[in-house]
């Protein structure tokens, strides 16, 4: 069976149209709501899902991240019940979901009974965000025996040189962090967002999102001009944590992001 990833990238590229990925914390508020919430958002016209994996430290994550995190552990989200809530999510919806994750919870889990648990739930992609390839390629444990599509992060400060390694070491798409630092909404897109996209794609013919501080839909029509997926994650988690005990979160949420999944199809 084609990855649905790919399948999405292939018929956005023929449309001429960027991917719409949106970030949500998996268990914020709880893991019901996030059941109800991803469909929803396939319907407000988000094409992606990264599901954040919920862990105590995430140090890459800002404060508006790091909260949705604590949230969901505090309502008690494992990862057991979120791959059991992407399960249950793959029975309405067909949506491609990357877990977006940290090393440790997966170490605890176990490498290879992970990988077997998280591609039968229906996960179609890992982001590990502390693992670099260096390392998998120095412990066999490490790496991903599947068919989940391996996520890289390239960051603003990558040298050319090592872009060309992390990409030689992706599928999927390759996640481009617009900023230094840690997620979290800004005011402006980083003037160099086009010329380090440019740079990436002389390496590779995977597809390019880029997030990190995109949080309007101006921000998302500017970005999906220059690449071929705009992430929006802290501006959607402030609304939920604004809206999370709301008995209308799933409906004031698909209010709020139907712009900017509209904005990521316009020219």
């Amino acid at each position: 069976m084609a990855n649905r990833i790919d399948q999405t990238f292939e018929k956005l590229r023929a449309k001429k149209q960027a991917a719409m990925i949106a970030y949500i914390a998996a268990g914020d508020p709880t893991l019901e709501a996030t059941e109800a919430l991803v469909p929803a958002l396939e319907k407000a016209g988000v094409d992606l899902i990264e599901l954040g994996l919920p862990f105590s430290d995430p140090l890459a994550d800002g404060i508006v991240n790091q909260l949705a995190a604590a949230r969901a552990l505090e309502a008690g989200a494992t990862t057991p019940k979120v791959l059991e809530c992407v399960r249950a999510i793959r029975r309405v919806s067909q949506i491609p979901i990357v877990l977006y994750t940290y090393l440790n919870p997966i170490y605890r889990f176990g490498f290879s009974e992970f990988f077997a648990a998280a591609e039968a739930a229906g996960v179609d992609g890992l982001l590990i965000l502390d693992l670099p390839p260096d390392e998998i390629a120095s412990n066999p444990d490490f790496a991903i025996n599947s068919s989940l599509k391996q996520i890289r992060l390239i960051a603003p400060t990558t040298p050319e040189a090592r872009i060309a390694t992390l990409t030689a070491n992706a599928s999927g798409f390759l996640y481009y962090v617009s900023r230094e630092g840690v997620t979290g909404e800004r005011a402006e897109i980083a003037d160099s967002v086009a010329e380090r996209v440019a740079a990436i794609r002389a390496t590779t013919g995977l597809p390019i999102a880029v997030g990190f501080g995109i949080s309007t839909p101006e921000h998302v029509r500017q970005v999906a001009a220059l690449a071929d997926g705009v992430v929006v994650g802290s501006a959607i988690v402030k609304k939920i944590a604004e809206w999370g005990k709301d008995p209308a979160l799933v409906e004031k949420l698909v209010e709020f992001v139907t712009p900017l999944a509209a904005a990521s199809k316009q020219p």
